[in-house]
C-alpha cells in the first residue's frame, strides 16, 4: 500500500527544535547570497551561490567552506560542551569514559613530558623483528577494521592491509571478511606516480617531511631512512588498483580459500599473518583487489628486512601523531594539512578532541547529542518525509517505460525490504569493555581501535544486524548500506538549513528530501542495482533493461567527465558516477514528492518565487561550498564524490528545471531534450 505524501508536510509545519539548537541560519532561500546577473543556464551553481562565493572567506583552519562546514562546526561546538559536561560523570559510566577520552587528548603538557615513551614499546617490538615469519606476524598484528568499500567508501589504511567485516555478497544474513590493499603515506596511488609538475612537488615535500620524522624520532640516517620508506611506498603504490577499480563491486567478487593465500599471493607468511590478526578461523576472504594482494605480498619478500622496519616504526609515529609530543603533531600537519589540502592553520586542539573522541566511542558521543538535540518530533518528521520519498520512487518505478515487468517487480521488492534509520540506531554499542584512561591519550587510542576491531570479529557467527549503523548520530552525512539494503539519516544532518520546520516545503523536499533520494537511489545506482532485496549480488534485470540502464550511465560518466576544475584536471565521470546517478534520481525522487505533498502542482510563492524556483535554487545552495586548490585536487583525485559545484549542475537533467527559469538553447549548461540524462 502506498504512503500518503501529505503528513509529512504536516510535520514539518509542527516540528518545533529545542531552544539550543535554534540554528543561525534563516529559513527558506538565502537570497542575499545568490548573484542574479548570473543566467542560471549559464552558471547555476553561481546564480544560486554567487554573492557568498565572492564574499565568504575559508577559514584558516580548513580545506573548504559551506553549508555542510558550518553545520560540522556548529556541531563540533555542540559536542564540545556535552563531553566537557560527561568528565563529572560517575567513575566507569560510559558518559565518563567519553569524558576522560575527551581529557587525555586535551592534556598535551601531559603528552609533551611523556615524549615516546608511551609508543616504545610498539617501536621496541618491531625492531626486534628478526626475519620475514615475525614481520609478517606483525603486519597481522596491527590489522584493524579501518576500511569500508561499500558503505562509506573508505579505502583507505595505513597499515598493509585493511579489514572490513559485512554480510556475504552472496549469502545473505551471514558476515563474511573482506580484505583491501593498504599501505600508502599519502592519499592514493596517483600522489605517487602521476608524471605532473604539480605531482612532483608534492613528492618531494613528501620526502621531506619523512625525513623530519625521521628525525625527531632521534634517528640520525633520517634522510636514508626517508628514502628507504618513500621507495617502498612507491612500490605498493605501483601495485595498488586505482581508485575508479576499487569502485567496481564486480572486481571485487574474489573469494580466496584461506589456504590458497600462500599460492594465490606467495611473499607473505599468510599462516603468520592469519594467526597475529585472530583470523585463522575464517575458511574464506574476499579479496577485493587481488592484483594488489599478490602485488604487496610480493613486495614483503623482495624488499629488505630493514626497509620494512623503518616503514612500520615510521607508519606507528604518523598514526599517532596528534598524541604525541606538538612537534611531532604539527609536522604531520605541515605536510597533510599544509601541502596536501593547502590549510594554513591547525585547528584548534578541542576540535580535534571532539573528533578524537567520537572516533573511540561514537556512539557513547552520539547517545548524548541525541538526548540533547534530536527531539522525538524530528525523527517523526523526517520518518514521515522517508514514507513520502519512497512512495515516490515507487511511483517512478511504475512510470519507467522502457523497463520490462519483471525487473520492475524485483526493483519494488527491494524498495520495499529497504530499512531506514532515522537520527540514531536502534540500539547502541556496549564500551563496557573498552578501557578508557585521562592520562592515556595514547593508550586510549589504541585500545579504542583494537576494541572496534574485536568487536567486528566477534559478528562472525551471528546473523546480520541489519540494524547496526556505519555513521555516528553526530556526524554531517547520510548513508546507503547496499548488502544490507538500508540507509543510515544521522541527526547532525537533519537539522537546518538542511532541514527547517519554518522553511516552505519546496525547500525542506530539495534539502532533506534530496538527501533521503539520494540515499534511497543509491540502491539502484550503477553499484546499488548489482544487489537484491536481501543484498545477495545478483543480476535481477532483464538483459534489455540492464543494457538501457548502463547505456544512461555511460552517458552520465560523459558529461561529468567533460567537467575540468583546473586547465590540468578532469574529472573521472565512472569514479563518481554512482553519486550522480544517487543525485539525478534522489533529485527527480523529491520533486515529485514535493509536488505530491502540494497537490500535484507547484509549492506556494516565497520571497518573491515560485515553488519550483525555490525547490531548484534551495538544492543548489545545498550545495555551497569552496575549496583551496590543494583540497580541490585531492577530491577529484581520491573522492567518488564530484565537487559541490558540479553536483548542483544535476538539475540540467531535468525538464522541470528548464521550465522553472527556463533555460534556453545556447545557454552554457543546456542540454537538448535527449541528451538530458534519464536514470530512474
Amino acid at each position: 500500500m502506498k504512503t500518503p505524501l501529505l503528513p509529512a508536510a504536516a510535520a514539518l509545519a509542527l516540528m518545533t527544535l529545542p531552544a539550543a539548537a535554534q540554528p543561525a541560519f534563516p529559513p527558506g532561500i538565502d537570497l542575499a547570497g545568490m548573484d542574479r546577473a548570473v543566467a542560471p543556464g549559464d552558471d547555476f551553481f553561481a546564480y544560486a551561490n554567487g554573492t557568498w562565493l565572492k564574499t565568504a572567506e575559508i577559514p584558516a583552519d580548513r580545506s573548504s567552506w559551506g553549508t555542510g562546514a558550518q553545520l560540522t562546526e556548529k556541531t563540533t561546538a555542540e559536542v564540545a560542551e556535552l563531553v566537557k559536561t560527561a568528565r563529572a560523570a560517575k567513575p566507569g559510566t560510559e558518559a565518563r569514559k567519553v569524558g576522560d577520552d575527551y581529557t587525555a587528548f586535551m592534556d598535551q603538557a601531559r603528552i609533551d613530558r611523556l615524549g615516546l615513551a608511551p609508543l616504545r614499546p610498539t617501536l621496541a617490538r618491531i625492531a626486534a623483528i628478526k626475519d620475514k615469519h615475525g614481520l609478517a606476524a606483525e603486519f597481522g598484528r596491527e590489522l584493524r577494521a579501518d576500511v569500508d568499500p561499500v558503505n562509506n567508501t573508505n579505502f583507505k589504511t595505513d597499515h598493509l592491509f585493511g579489514l572490513f567485516v559485512e554480510q556475504d555478497l552472496h549469502k545473505p544474513g551471514v558476515y563474511a571478511p573482506y580484505l583491501l590493499q593498504g599501505g600508502l603515506g599519502m592519499p592514493d596511488r596517483e600522489y605517487y606516480l602521476a608524471d605532473t609538475p604539480r605531482m612532483a612537488k608534492v613528492r618531494e615535500a613528501y620526502k621531506a617531511h619523512l625525513a623530519k620524522v625521521f628525525t625527531l624520532m632521534g634517528r640520525k640516517d633520517a634522510d636514508v631512512a626517508a628514502a628507504r620508506v618513500f621507495d617502498l611506498e612507491t612500490k605498493i603504490a605501483r601495485a595498488h588498483a586505482p581508485r575508479a577499480d576499487s569502485e567496481d563491486v564486480l572486481k571485487a567478487d574474489n573469494r580466496w580459500p584461506r589456504g590458497s593465500f600462500a599460492s594465490q599471493a606467495p611473499g607473505l607468511d599468510w599462516s603468520a599473518f592469519f594467526a597475529a590478526a585472530s583470523l585463522s578461523a575464517r575458511p574464506e576472504f574476499y579479496v577485493w583487489h587481488p592484483k594488489a594482494t599478490a602485488g604487496e605480498a610480493a613486495l614483503v619478500a623482495s624488499e629488505p628486512l630493514g626497509a620494512w622496519k623503518d616503514y612500520l616504526a615510521l607508519r606507528q609515529v604518523e598514526h599517532h601523531a596528534a598524541v604525541l609530543p606538538k612537534a611531532f603533531d604539527d609536522e604531520h600537519f605541515a605536510f597533510f594539512g599544509a601541502v596536501l589540502s593547502g590549510t594554513p592553520q591547525q585547528q584548534e586542539r578541542w576540535k580535534r578532541a571532539v573528533t578524537f573522541t567520537s572516533a573511540g566511542l561514537g556512539e557513547g558521543v552520539g547517545k548524548l547529542y541525541v538526548a540533547k538535540y534530536f527531539p522525538p518530533a524530528s525523527k517523526r518528521a523526517v520518518e514521515a518525509m522517508v514514507k513520502d520519498l519512497i512512495a515516490a520512487f515507487d511511483k517512478r518505478i511504475d512510470g519507467l517505460d522502457w523497463m520490462a515487468p519483471a525487473t520492475k517487480v524485483e526493483a519494488k521488492k527491494k524498495l520495499a525490504t529497504l530499512k531506514v534509520g532515522v537520527g540514531y540506531p536502534d540500539h547502541w554499542i556496549d564500551y563496557s569493555g573498552l578501557k578508557i584512561s585521562a592520562a592515556d591519550a595514547l593508550g586510549d587510542q589504541d585500545r579504542a581501535e583494537a576494541f572496534e576491531y574485536r568487536r567486528n570479529l566477534a559478528k562472525f557467527g551471528h546473523p546480520v544486524d541489519r540494524g547496526e549503523w556505519a555513521m555516528t548520530p553526530q556526524l554531517v552525512n547520510a548513508v546507503n548500506l547496499p548488502v544490507r539494503n538500508s540507509l543510515n539519516f544521522p541527526a547532525a544532518i537533519l537539522q537546518p538549513p538542511n532541514f527547517n520546520p519554518a522553511s516552505p516545503v519546496a525547500v525542506n523536499f530539495a534539502h532533506t528530501g534530496a538527501t533521503i533520494g539520494h540515499e534511497i537511489s543509491h540502491s539502484f545506482d550503477d553499484q546499488g542495482a548489482q544487489f537484491d532485496s536481501q543484498g545477495r549480488l545478483r543480476n535481477w534485470w532483464t538483459p534489455s533493461d540492464f543494457a538501457h540502464f548502463q547505456a544512461s550511465g555511460h552517458a552520465l560518466a560523459a558529461q561529468y567527465s567533460a567537467y575540468r576544475p583546473f586547465p590540468d584536471l578532469a574529472l573521472n565521470g565512472e569514479q563518481v558516477l554512482s553519486e550522480n546517478i544517487a543525485d539525478i534520481a534522489g533529485l527527480n525522487a523529491a520533486y515529485d514528492a514535493y509536488r505530491l505533498a502540494n497537490g500535484g502542482k507547484a509549492g506556494p510563492a516565497a520571497q518573491g518565487l515560485t515553488g519550483d524556483e525555490q525547490f531548484f535554487i534551495a538544492f543548489a545552495q545545498g550545495w555551497r561550498a569552496k575549496y583551496r586548490e590543494a583540497q580541490l585536487r585531492q577530491q577529484v583525485i581520491t573522492d567518488g564524490h564530484a565537487p559541490s559545484e558540479y553536483r548542483a549542475d544535476t538539475v540540467r537533467n531535468m525538464d522541470a528545471w528548464y521550465q522553472a527559469f527556463p533555460v534556453q538553447p545556447g545557454e552554457k549548461l543546456y542540454l537538448a531534450p535527449k541528451d538530458r540524462v534519464r536514470v530512474w
